[in-house]
Parts: structure tokens; sequence; C-alpha cells
């Protein structure tokens, strides 16, 4: 396994949590909060997405607009069994979801939603580390590399593993903050 495929692998558990981070609602509105909504139209999970226009023409308002105007009830079922946590509001065509304020306890339950998601970034950033280092093992092993390659190596992998550790860290700071600014 090389360094480089690490790192690559590295970056995309990083921007799968800033994607998961996404989905936390901050206060105002922000269409990525239904990047987690399926919809069952006809017989298949799709993604809400996908079925619909979403935008926000206000900071407290998520404007949800169906390609198909036949989708509309099943849109609207689709938010309310998620765990997003906000009432659709249909008038037809258009489904509208109000934003409230947040309270500061739902804040906090927040951060703590965010920090899970944080902990399984770590979790996964710590799996693929541990995968390199098993492949360097079994190239030493193999006698592919010496022994102090394999230790130069797994030095390596673990100052990369921490690089990214540390920007997930980052990354739930931010998101920390962000949650609880009123």
């Amino acid at each position: 396994m090389k360094l480089a495929e690490v790192e690559e692998n590295m970056k995309k558990t990083i921007e799968a949590t800033q994607r998961s981070f996404n989905t936390i609602r901050t206060g105002r509105a922000n269409p990525s909060l239904l990047d987690r909504v399926m919809v069952d139209y006809y017989g298949s999970e799709t993604p809400l997405k996908s079925l619909a226009n979403i935008s926000t023409p206000d900071a407290s308002t998520i404007s949800i607009q169906p390609f198909d105007p036949s989708s509309v009830a099943a849109i609207e079922r689709a938010i309310q069994l998620s765990d997003v946590g906000l009432t659709p509001n249909n008038d037809g065509s258009i489904i509208r979801l109000n934003i409230p304020p947040l309270t500061n306890d739902r804040r906090k339950e927040l951060v703590k939603i965010a920090a899970k998601y944080a902990e399984e970034g770590k979790v996964a950033v710590r799996n693929i580390r541990r995968d390199a280092v098993d492949a360097i093992r079994k190239q030493e092993k193999a006698s592919d590399i010496s022994e102090d390659e394999s230790r130069d190596l797994q030095d390596e992998v673990q100052k990369v593993t921490d690089k990214f550790v540390s920007r997930i860290d980052d990354l739930l700071k931010d998101k920390e903050t962000d949650i609880m600014k009123v």
C-alpha cells in the first residue's frame, strides 16, 4: 500500500465527515439538511435532491418543489419519517419547511451528534492506518522491505494519520462554533 493511496483514502474520509456535518442544522435554512432524506418513489428509495428542486428563499425556510407533482405526498411522508425533525407544510405543489430557532438544549444535542460524526470519521481514518500498517508488515515478513524501511513507513503512516485526525478535530470545532452561535 502506497502512502499516496493512504492519504487519498483519508481525504475521502474527511469529505464524508464534512458531508455528515452538513446534515446537522445550525439554526438557519440549508438545503444540505435534506441530503440524507430518501423518498420511496415508485417502489425504490431515491434521494430527495434528485426528485425536487430544493432552495432557501430566506434564512428560516427551505422550499421543496418536486419535478413530478404526484410525488408531493411521498416527499412529505419521507421528511416526516426522517431524522430531520422538521414538519413539512404542503400547499399542493410546493413543500415548505420552517426552521425554528434552536433552543440551547437542542444546540447541545446537535453538538453531541457532531461529535459522534467526528468520532466515526476518526475511526475510519484509524482503520485506514491499520490496513496500511498491516500491508507494510506483510511486506516486511515477505522480505520485500527491510525492518528499518518498515519502521520508517509505519512512522510516515502514523504522521499522516495524526494530520487527518487533527483536521477532523478542527472541522468539529468549527461546526460546534457554528451550532452554538445564536
